[in-house]
C-alpha cells in the first residue's frame, strides 16, 4: 500500500480541483480532477497572536477585531477556539478544497504570467460578505465541510509535483488560518516554491508582518471605498483594509488590488475616482488595480451582472486619476484583461479569461522602450 506521500506524488492528470462534500458547490475550482487527500484529523494546533486574559479567556489578535473569546467559545471566524484560556487554530492542515488553477485566476497579473499555482483553503472567514461567491466554505464552520488533511510539506510537494511554483492560500480567507498560511511559505523556501495571499486585507500589524516576511505576493479584495458599504455588505471595517495596503507597500511586498463591482452599491464613479485616488497617493501609481464584473451570488442574487460599460468607466476614471496599470475581470476577450507598456503603448501580455497568449516581456521590462515593469517576474 502506498504512503500517503507517495499517494499524492503519483497522481496523474493535468490539474486538481475542489474536495467537496455534500451540498458543496463544485464551482470553486472547475475543470479539473480530484485530489484524493488523506482523510481523518490532526489535532488542534496552537494557535498564534492572541493575548490570555483572566479567568480564562483570551484576545485573539489575528485581526481587526480582536474578539474576547471565553473558555469553550470560538472567535468570529468560527475557526479559532479557546480552550481552558488557550486559543487553538481548528484548521491548520486541514484543507476543504484542493486546486490547481492558473496564476491569472487569483488574479495576479504581474506574478509569473502563465504559471500554474496549487490553490487552497481551509473553512471560515472574518467577514460576510453578501455577495461572496464562496459562502459554502467561508461561511462554514470547520465540522459543517469536508476537509482533509494536507501538511505544509505535503502541499509543497504536491505543487512542486504539479510543476506549480507557487501555492495560493486562496478562496476563503486566508488570515484565519495565518498559521497554515506561514508553514506552508516557510515549507516552501529552498525548493523553489512560492506562497502567495488573495485576502480582504482585515489583518492585524503584526501577523501581517510575519506573514510578509515569507510572502512572494498579496492581494487584496478592496471592496468598496465607503465605511457605510463595508459595515452593511461585508461586516467589516474599510479603514484596517486601508491600513493593511499602506503597511504592505512599506513592507515592501508585491500587490495588487482587486474591487468587486456592484451595480447601485459600489459602482459610482465619484467612489472610482476616490479609490484610485487613494491608490496614486498612498500606494503609488503602478499598483494594479482589477475592476471585476459581478455576478448575482449569495444574498445578491436580486442585483444584475455588472454592465461591461460601467467597468469600462471604471477603467477610464482610475487612469485618468494616474493609475498605470488598470485590468478588467470577468469579462474574456477584452482589451482591458491585457497589459500596455506606459511608455510606448505596446502590448507586452496578452490574455483572455484565465488563459495567457502572449508574453513579450524581456527580463521585466518593454522590449521596444526598455521600461521596466513593475512586478515579480522569475
Amino acid at each position: 500500500m502506498k504512503s500517503r506521500r507517495e499517494f499524492l506524488c503519483s497522481l496523474g492528470g493535468a490539474c486538481v480541483a475542489a474536495v467537496a462534500g455534500p451540498g458543496f458547490a463544485q464551482d470553486v475550482a472547475p475543470r479539473g480532477t480530484m485530489v484524493p487527500v488523506e482523510e481523518g484529523g490532526l489535532a488542534p494546533r496552537p494557535a498564534g497572536w492572541y493575548k490570555k486574559l483572566p479567568e480564562e479567556w483570551v484576545q485573539c489578535g489575528l485581526c481587526p477585531r480582536g474578539c474576547r473569546i471565553s473558555d469553550a467559545e470560538r472567535g468570529t471566524c468560527g475557526v479559532r477556539e479557546n480552550r481552558k484560556g488557550n486559543l487553538y487554530t481548528l484548521v491548520h492542515s486541514r484543507p476543504c478544497t484542493v486546486a490547481l488553477d492558473p496564476i491569472e485566476k487569483k488574479p495576479f497579473f504581474h506574478v509569473l504570467p502563465g504559471s500554474p499555482v496549487l490553490s487552497l483553503a481551509t473553512a471560515g472567514c472574518n467577514f460576510d460578505c453578501k455577495g461572496c461567491q464562496n459562502w459554502e466554505i467561508a461561511q462554514a464552520r470547520p465540522e459543517q465541510v469536508r476537509s482533509f488533511t494536507l501538511t505544509p510539506e505535503d502541499a509543497i510537494g504536491v505543487a512542486r509535483e504539479r510543476g506549480a511554483p507557487l501555492v495560493a492560500c486562496t478562496y476563503t480567507e486566508p488570515t484565519v488560518f495565518s498559521e497554515y498560511v506561514l508553514d506552508i511559505a516557510r515549507a516552501g523556501r529552498g525548493k523553489g516554491i512560492r506562497t502567495v495571499v488573495v485576502s480582504n486585507g482585515s489583518i492585524q500589524q503584526q501577523p501581517l508582518a510575519d506573514l510578509c516576511a515569507e510572502l512572494a505576493a498579496y492581494k487584496v479584495d478592496l471592496k468598496g471605498f465607503n465605511e457605510t458599504f463595508y459595515r452593511q455588505h461585508t461586516g467589516g471595517e474599510l479603514k484596517p483594509v486601508l491600513e493593511t495596503l499602506r503597511r504592505l507597500m512599506k513592507l515592501g511586498t508585491w500587490t495588487e488590488i482587486v474591487v468587486l463591482v456592484i451595480p447601485t452599491l459600489n459602482d459610482s464613479m465619484e467612489e472610482i475616482k476616490s479609490l484610485a485616488r487613494f491608490v496614486v497617493n498612498d500606494l503609488g501609481p503602478e499598483v494594479p488595480v482589477h475592476f471585476t464584473r459581478f455576478h448575482p451570488a449569495y444574498r445578491l442574487m436580486n442585483l444584475p451582472s455588472t454592465p461591461v460599460s460601467t467597468l469600462e468607466r471604471a477603467r477610464q476614471t482610475a487612469m485618468e486619476q494616474g493609475l498605470r496599470f488598470v485590468y478588467l475581470g470577468n469579462v474574456p476577450g477584452h482589451p482591458g484583461e491585457n497589459t500596455f507598456c506606459p511608455g510606448c503603448g505596446r502590448t507586452l501580455i496578452k490574455r483572455r479569461g484565465m488563459a495567457l497568449l502572449e508574453n513579450n516581456l524581456k527580463g521585466g521590462s518593454c522590449p521596444d522602450c526598455r521600461r521596466k515593469i513593475p512586478g515579480v517576474w522569475v
